[in-house]
């Protein structure tokens, strides 16, 4: 029976385990120097649908950074779109702790949002 969530979830979302590199795109205080940076992570793509995906991170960021998102979608197509941290759960902490991005897109280019529709359909059980 699906959950409350999914009701409420503009898209359907497909489970994927895609490698996914994250760049922020404002820089923030680097914690040592004072000094403007950025941070890049690679991590894992664990679901993905038209209006954004999740990741599962050792590397939080906080909801509302702007991020530039380059995935590598099964088949070796690319495909890069700028979003913006929707949301973080983070469990307890220790060295294996992973905590969960949800991204929702802001924005890519057309073709680049055509390949990740074209992928979903492709996917889907029933195409849809």
């Amino acid at each position: 029976m699906p959950d409350a969530a999914s009701h409420r979830r503009r898209y359907r979302r497909l489970s994927v385990q895609v490698p996914i590199r994250i760049s922020t795109i404002d820089p923030e205080p680097d914690p040592t120097t004072g000094r403007p940076s950025f941070r890049t992570s690679r991590d894992t793509c664990s679901n993905l649908s038209r209006g954004g995906l999740l990741v599962t991170t050792r590397d939080p960021l906080a909801p509302g950074r702007r991020v530039l998102l380059e995935l590598e979608l099964p088949g070796g197509r690319g495909f890069e779109a700028v979003g913006r941290v929707a949301w973080c759960r983070t469990p307890g902490a220790g060295p294996e702790a992973c905590s969960g991005l949800g991204i929702e897109f802001l924005g890519g280019s057309l073709d680049q949002l055509v390949r990740l529709e074209q992928f979903l359909a492709s996917s889907s059980p029933q195409g849809t």
